[in-house]
């Protein structure tokens, strides 16, 4: 029996070059179609992209109901009256750096409620 081990570690140690001259044979040769994702994964070097655990919101636009955004701005982030609308007037402007997906999406789901635009980064 082969080394599966080592052919796994071979496999996904190839070049890209490699990888599509692989996919070329495994279908001239043998038949087989590889399945783009595989030859992707493959392609990649076997490393798994890492999901993001950090988010920036990005306060794109205030949008019509620019008051209640600066209100909100103010109470989301702690700051003081004149910097949250200092803030919401410099748009595009980071109104949270490095926050958990979870708080970036809350925190963009009520931004957008009160009439904002914004993105996460």
């Amino acid at each position: 029996m082969a080394d599966l081990k080592k052919l796994a570690e071979e496999l996904v140690n190839l070049t890209v070059l490699e990888v599509n001259e692989l996919s070329t044979i495994l279908k001239d040769e043998y038949g087989i179609e590889p399945a783009a994702a595989a030859v992707i994964v493959a392609a990649g070097g076997g490393e798994a992209a890492e999901e993001q655990t950090e988010f920036d919101v990005i306060l794109k636009e205030s949008g019509a109901s620019k008051l209640a955004v600066v209100k909100l701005v103010k109470e989301l982030t702690g700051k003081g009256l004149k910097e949250a609308k200092d803030l919401v007037d410099s748009v595009p402007a980071t109104v949270k750096e490095a926050v958990s997906k979870d708080e970036a999406e809350a925190l963009k789901k009520q931004l957008e409620e009160a009439g904002a635009v914004v993105e996460l980064k």
